[in-house]
């Protein structure tokens, strides 16, 4: 059993200090395996740098997700490509900096990360992420089926619609982008867990962490256990 823990848009040096300083005890507490942060607001909500990337990896995260923000600080452009483990969505052109996914080893087996952007309301519009996801799901599943997916997205219907599609190819679709916390966690037909949006910021009034328990089922799916921390 695979213990993974998705955090949803960290905002600022509020929250990338609150991850940093959490995250060893969270690790400990729940026996976590593998930890994604989006990470694409943590540059004064603009972005991300080097530096934030390196103490966000060395603060105990495995991977860093991103979105419409990527872009914002320059020095990403020249930094992305040294550090595999901080993505940009998998949808933009061939040729762009960055990758949109990996699979990283853990002592429990592989496990898989997949960025991809929606294209309602967001800007730039990149390549279809429907046909993006799937293509590199595909190739991902040669390698382990135990697969998150950081979708990232301005319409509910469009992160909805990525679940669905991607329901029994991969372990969980987390959306990503609007920084409002959804109470909405569900496995879906296919063994798909779904959450549409975890809450971006540190409160201690709020639920905001959920720890997801990748539990491999049937011809290789996976299928996520929620358990909501209350802070």
């Amino acid at each position: 059993m695979l213990t993974v823990l998705f955090l949803g848009d960290v905002v600022g040096e509020p929250g990338r200090t609150a991850v940093i300083a959490r995250l060893p005890e969270l690790r400990s507490k729940h026996a976590l395996d593998f930890v994604i942060v989006n990470g694409e607001n943590a540059a004064g909500g603009r972005g991300i740098t080097g530096k934030i990337t390196i103490d966000l990896l060395r603060a105990g995260v495995s991977v860093i997700t991103t979105g419409d923000h990527i872009w914002d600080q320059k020095e990403i452009l020249s930094f992305i490509d040294t550090e595999p483990r901080l993505l940009r969505p998998v949808n933009y052109p061939e040729g762009a900096p960055g990758s949109g996914s990996i699979v990283l080893e853990t002592a429990k087996g592989k496990i898989g990360v997949l960025n991809v952007q929606a294209r309602t309301f967001m800007q730039p519009i990149l390549e279809n992420p429907f046909r993006a996801s799937e293509a590199t799901v595909i190739k991902m599943r040669d390698e382990t089926r135990n697969i998150i997916v950081d979708v990232h997205g301005e319409t509910t219907s469009e992160r909805i619609a990525m679940g669905r599609f991607l329901d029994g190819k991969v372990s969980a679709v987390i959306g990503t982008h609007t920084h409002v916390q959804t109470a909405d966690e569900q496995i879906f037909p296919g063994g798909t867990a779904f959450h549409l949006g975890p809450r971006h910021r540190p409160d201690p009034e709020s639920v905001h962490l959920e720890s997801a328990c990748v539990l491999p089922r049937g011809r290789g799916r996976g299928a996520l256990a929620w358990s909501v921390n209350r802070n």
